[in-house]
């Protein structure tokens, strides 16, 4: 694949995990820089969620024109792959305008989909999987490791016969590609290059800073009325808990909190520990990417570090 112009116009991708600053140094850097930011997110995709997922506000929104916020119902799902596709069209259309794009969040999977590309891979087909998880319900998962082992042998003797997720999508992916596991995650899609993307990351020193930070947000989104919203989604959709959105994190434990499997020192307790280990897990992805700078969100002057190296990166 062709390296792209050095001439290109930037890209700037602003990546951390939850509670680590991000909003705050977009703020400051739409004040300075003419960009438009391309929300990386998989949760601030649905509308109706505002706080559970910490979207910016209508006065943060306002300081640049922002990009996959609000874009699908709570009862639908949206895929890496779509989020490469929309941001590869949204960049050339920023671009286009004499403007910047700023692409900001902490949905690593996204990025490396958007860089690397992804495997060629179907869509989820629900039918299907509901006749694997009743055939599983009935014989085991043992039973469904040696049906896929008789389709697939190589990618049956990478899962243990007890691994009822990875066998499903397996026996799933070779069902309906007909083709064995490997060969479905060779194929690469054939994307044209990216302009260069100048990527930072705003990563904790302390990852206790980090927790008191989480700990202080849940209490607030609880405050603000994080049960009530999705005790009205609930009511405005037809939901399940096994919906994207309503796996989020919050909203996850706010669901068990209304059908009463936990109480409400369960849900703060639990709604926190989700959150910490959502950013533990963002973290481990930073650790192994390929970040430009990665800039220490304790320090007091984070915001215009951020600001600088994109600024330099823009020719200022």
């Amino acid at each position: 694949m062709a390296a792209p112009s050095v001439s290109a116009p930037p890209v700037l991708v602003l990546l951390g995990p939850t509670a680590s600053g991000k909003t705050a140094a977009v703020a400051r850097i739409a004040q300075a820089l003419p960009v438009e930011l391309v929300s990386v997110d998989s949760a601030l995709v649905f509308r109706d969620m505002d706080i559970g997922t910490a979207k910016p506000s209508a006065e943060e929104q306002a300081l640049c024109p922002h990009h996959l916020i609000d874009i699908v119902s709570p009862e639908e799902a949206y895929s890496a792959a779509r989020f490469a596709a929309d941001a590869r069209r949204l960049i050339g259309d920023i671009h286009a305008r004499g403007r910047i794009p700023l692409l900001a969040g902490g949905t690593m999977l996204y990025i490396k989909a958007l860089r690397e590309g992804l495997s060629d891979l179907p869509e989820a087909d629900p039918a299907l999987r509901a006749d694997i998880d009743r055939r599983a319900a009935e014989q085991g998962w043992p039973a469904l490791h040696a049906e896929l082992a008789a389709l697939d042998p190589d990618a049956a003797a990478r899962l243990k016969p007890t691994d009822a997720q990875r066998i499903q999508r397996a026996l799933e992916i070779v069902t309906l590609t007909g083709r064995p596991l490997a060969e479905s995650y060779a194929k690469r899609e054939d994307d044209a290059p990216l302009p260069p993307l100048t990527v930072l990351s705003l990563e904790p020193s302390d990852r206790a800073w980090l927790h008191a930070r989480i700990e202080r947000r849940f209490d607030q989104m609880l405050a603000q009325g994080l049960v009530e919203e999705v005790r009205a989604l609930r009511a405005r959709y037809r939901l399940d808990p096994g919906m994207p959105s309503m796996r989020c994190v919050g909203y996850r434990q706010a669901w068990s909190f209304l059908e009463g499997e936990i109480d409400a020192a369960a849900l703060r307790d639990t709604g926190i520990y989700a959150t910490r280990q959502l950013a533990k897990r963002q973290i481990t992805w930073l650790r192994s990417m390929q970040i430009d700078q990665r800039i220490d969100c304790l320090n007091a002057d984070a915001e215009e570090r951020v600001l600088a190296h994109f600024a330099r990166a823009c020719g200022g």
